[in-house]
């Protein structure tokens, strides 16, 4: 089938080298989520990716189409966040209410051990001393995982999902302030290598300006050969060669990556989790991802509370929030991980009448002093908590298919420009910094220890959620580290208990616990309301900027409806010759 460009990614896309353009401001009237003219909905972390899928859909693709669609548009326009050099989790729900979740997390060599993050002394090494190397870097699964939910789900042939990310490459994207902002303070990381620097950065080392446009040739070659043979032409064969010669070169001990461990990789469908709140059935991404555990495991201990009583600018609402979020991260701390290698107690975390065992704990007038894990149904002995190092390079998409299929997308390559690695024309992950540095503590391995072949457990939670009579109601995520699923439990709540539309759920302030501090949104009521959370005990009020990276798509009685987080749109409008800038849904 041939590719017939939408007019908005024709529009983005124009023959041109790299040069620069001017660049004027825009202030546009503030973007309002409509329902899509396809019946469906697409929601991604830039507007060109979303035009990617916009493409699929007016060619009669599905929303799996658009979703891949989406993901490969991304490897261009986002190289800061996401791409085939890194992995994913995908929800699949069907209209049924049948739901999947596919697995495409990266592996660590096979020969790797639980001292891969550690010195010739025994200590874990400095964070960006094991990023910027091929230690850092698991066997990419995004095409896998891509493959297999093709081959299941999708619609239109395999090539044609190329084509919008093709044509991005091969003749050009403007470089954006979001992309701009990323690369500054970032030269030795982006700039690692000689192609990341003439790419991106001046003689002088600082980004090139906002407005010019950037040529993938080698990113347009990648795409063609997989386009045309497949995955086995990322994962056997020359190109797998090369790629682990890629990455062996900058590892500096044994144990690096192979070829053999390129071909090996497998993408997984996983059993996904799914839980009731309030009568809505809430699904996610099981381990390795922490994910989806943690998401229901916070909601359902709040339901023994009336929030939609309490209302949305309630500080004891906010409070019940993040009591249930310390309860469960910290069973997430020791239990979870690659359920291949170690004892997971999924179907325990998960349990409701453990949870609610978990909320009697919840005091609505005062905070825990201090918080345990608790004793899941079926669960090992526990395992000491762990430390990785924190990541920002993650992104998160949805499709919605004119049948009202939600496909639900999380993708990533860990932190900002990954690894700083760049093979075929994109930048490679180093995903293998969540896992655990130390792998002993107290004398107890770490669930999340490096072991050969194994993924790292994750924060990343795509969700699909259906409504009381089982239809399709919601699909959504976040980027953004451990915060990705308080990001995506917020917005549920903000949908469900307090009767939001979806981008004024996404405009509710951001709190969260970390260790005796409270994070609250700068610059939101919370800020004010300090005095008042530390008369319920959590006397270290800490406001920060967070970077927002929810999106999703709701089912309206209008139809479906794609939104971001308003916050962006300050940040996310600029205009080009060629092109006007829609909201993004991402920040590095």
């Amino acid at each position: 089938m041939l590719f017939r460009p939408l007019a908005g990614l024709a529009a983005i896309v124009s023959l041109g080298a790299c040069a620069s353009v001017p660049d004027a401001p825009l202030t546009p009237p503030a973007p309002t989520p409509t329902a899509s003219t396809f019946g469906g909905a697409v929601a991604s972390a830039d507007p060109r990716a979303t035009a990617a899928a916009e493409a699929m859909l007016a060619q009669g693709g599905n929303a799996v189409d658009a979703a891949l669609a989406t993901m490969l548009a991304l490897t261009v326009v986002e190289p800061q966040s996401s791409g085939i050099g890194g992995g994913g989790f995908i929800l699949y729900g069907a209209p049924d209410g049948t739901v999947q979740s596919y697995d495409g997390r990266e592996t660590a060599p096979s020969a790797a051990t639980p001292a891969w993050f550690l010195d010739e002394d025994g200590n874990p090494l400095p964070g960006p001393e094991a990023t910027i190397s091929g230690l850092s870097v698991g066997v990419p699964g995004n095409v896998a995982v891509a493959a297999k939910l093709h081959a299941e789900h999708g619609k239109l042939p395999w090539a044609a999902l190329f084509q919008p990310a093709i044509a991005l490459a091969r003749e050009g994207f403007v470089l954006n302030e979001r992309l701009h902002s990323s690369l500054e303070g970032q030269f030795d990381r982006a700039g690692h290598t000689p192609e990341g620097r003439a790419l991106f950065y001046q003689a002088d080392g600082t980004p090139r300006p906002v407005g010019t446009r950037i040529v993938l040739p080698d990113l347009a070659a990648t795409f063609e050969r997989i386009a045309s043979a497949g995955p086995q032409a990322f994962y056997k064969g020359d190109s797998a060669t090369a790629l682990a010669q890629t990455i062996a070169a900058e590892t500096p001990r044994d144990g690096a990556m192979t070829p053999a461990d390129i071909a090996a990789y497998e993408a997984r469908e996983r059993a996904p989790v799914c839980g009731d709140y309030r009568g809505y059935k809430v699904c996610g991404m099981g381990p390795p991802s922490s994910g989806g555990i943690a998401v229901i495991g916070i909601l359902e201990q709040l339901e023994r509370f009336d929030l939609a009583a309490l209302g949305p600018r309630s500080v004891e609402a906010w409070h019940l929030f993040v009591e249930a979020q310390r309860l469960t991260y910290a069973d997430r701390a020791i239990y979870t991980g690659d359920a291949d290698f170690v004892e997971v107690p999924t179907a325990g975390l998960i349990d409701p009448d453990y949870l609610a065992s978990r909320a009697l704990l919840i005091d609505p007038a005062r905070r825990m002093d201090s918080v345990t894990p608790g004793t899941p149904p079926g669960a090992p002995a526990p395992t000491p908590a762990g430390e990785g190092y924190p990541e920002s390079g993650t992104t998160h998409f949805v499709a919605i298919g004119a049948d009202g299929t939600m496909v639900s997308y999380t993708s990533t390559i860990e932190g900002a420009f990954g690894s700083g690695l760049r093979f075929g024309g994109f930048y490679l992950n180093n995903e293998l910094t969540d896992f655990d540095f130390a792998p002993v503590r107290d004398g107890m391995l770490s669930a999340n220890r490096v072991q050969g072949g194994k993924r790292p457990r994750s924060s990343m939670a795509p969700t699909v959620v259906y409504d009381p009579q089982g239809e399709p109601f919601l699909a959504l995520g976040a980027a953004g580290g451990a915060t990705i699923p308080i990001q995506t439990t917020r917005t549920i709540i903000g949908v469900i208990d307090f009767g939001l539309d979806l981008e004024d759920a996404l405009a509710l302030p951001m709190v969260m616990s970390f260790g005796d501090r409270l994070i609250v949104e700068k610059g939101s009521w919370f800020e004010d309301a300090a005095p008042q959370f530390n008369a319920l005990g959590h006397e270290s009020v800490i406001p920060s900027d967070f970077l927002f990276r929810t999106n999703g798509a709701l089912k309206t009685p209008q139809g479906w409806v794609a939104a971001y987080d308003p916050r962006l749109r300050g940040v996310a409008y600029t205009r080009h010759e060629d092109t006007t800038q829609l909201p993004s849904g991402s920040l590095p």
